[in-house]
């Protein structure tokens, strides 16, 4: 997938907590980063990263399925690929372990200001995370309003209710104010980027 952000104009959109005076000025390298437009995709790869560096959780997104077609071996220690395809994925954007739990979920943007299509997804995802939450598996989308800036989680078992009642004759997308109500807004950061991880401790770890 290719997500891309609107371009910011400055880090004020980022939301980060309030230090004092006294407190350990960023490096320039910092600044940099903040500064730096990133799309969706990148954000969530850089939490990632960061969860997986701090010893939280060991959550990667899954490589695109390729069929080579052709290839060309211009020396014997060298293939270039010359025509390939990308095959539709069979599962969805990430999994791993978090707290011995195994953690699956997609990621998907639009620029919808009121809902989000549900032409979004494919059957075979929808498949997937059923099984995933009946294994006792945590499953659940990260969706980004693109002209709003929202990002919000929801736990998949929202997503079975609107995918299944829209085979019934039922609505294609989920209202905004739908994630506003039963989903859990994450505002971004600067370490890790979508916190996510904070969400699913809410949600699923509440005594813990």
């Amino acid at each position: 997938m290719n997500f891309r952000y609107p371009n910011r104009k400055s880090t004020e959109s980022i939301q980060r907590p309030v230090t004092s005076s006294s407190s350990k000025l960023e490096t320039k390298d910092e600044r940099s980063y903040a500064n730096r437009g990133m799309t969706f995709e990148e954000d969530i790869n850089h939490s990632n990263s960061y969860y997986l560096q701090s010893g939280k959780s060991v959550i990667h997104k899954k490589p695109t399925p390729v069929q080579i077609v052709s290839v060309d071996y211009p020396k014997r220690s060298a293939a270039v690929i010359k025509e390939a395809y990308f095959k539709q994925p069979s599962t969805t954007d990430y999994n791993g372990v978090y707290r011995g739990k195994y953690i699956d979920f997609e990621a998907k943007e639009t620029r919808n200001k009121t809902s989000f299509p549900l032409t979004n997804f494919h059957q075979h995802q929808i498949d997937h995370m059923k099984r995933v939450i009946k294994q006792d598996g945590i499953s659940f989308i990260l969706v980004h309003f693109k002209s709003t800036q929202d990002i919000y989680f929801l736990d998949a078992k929202h997503l079975f209710d609107f995918w299944d009642g829209q085979q019934n004759g039922g609505r294609k997308s989920i209202p905004k104010s739908y994630f506003e109500n039963f989903g859990s807004p994450i505002q971004l950061g600067f370490n890790p980027r979508i916190d996510y991880l904070k969400i699913i401790d809410e949600l699923f770890f509440p005594d813990v």
